[in-house]
């Protein structure tokens, strides 16, 4: 499984950015697709899942301001982020779980400035 993520950049506070992650498989042979971030000297944090039943979660620090969405015609899960803060500001990763593996895709940089 090979994951492709795009979208970051820099944003105004209170902005918008729509991150993309395309996978080289069926979305539907995936147990699970996630959003993660990364700040230096921290752990990588989950933002936002999605199972394969399309049940979605996300963490508090978001919650109401993200939302992660999938087209499988197009492979790709999408995560819209609003209303961004400056401490949305990270390495957004995706991640896949298949027949219990984890892929990762590499990182898009989120900075949001004031």
């Amino acid at each position: 499984v090979q994951l492709q993520a795009s979208g970051g950049g820099s944003v105004q506070a209170g902005g918008s950015l729509r991150l993309s992650c395309v996978v080289s498989v069926n979305i539907y042979s995936l147990n699970f697709m996630g959003w993660y971030r990364q700040v230096p000297g921290k752990q990588r944090e989950l933002v936002a899942s999605i199972s394969r039943s399309g049940s979605t979660n996300y963490s508090d620090s978001v919650e109401g301001r993200f939302t992660i969405s999938r087209d499988s015609a197009k492979s790709t899960v999408y995560l819209q982020m609003n209303s961004l803060k400056l401490e949305d500001s990270a390495v957004y990763f995706c991640k896949a779980r298949q027949y219990g593996n984890d892929f990762w895709g590499q990182g898009t940089l989120v900075t949001v400035s004031s």
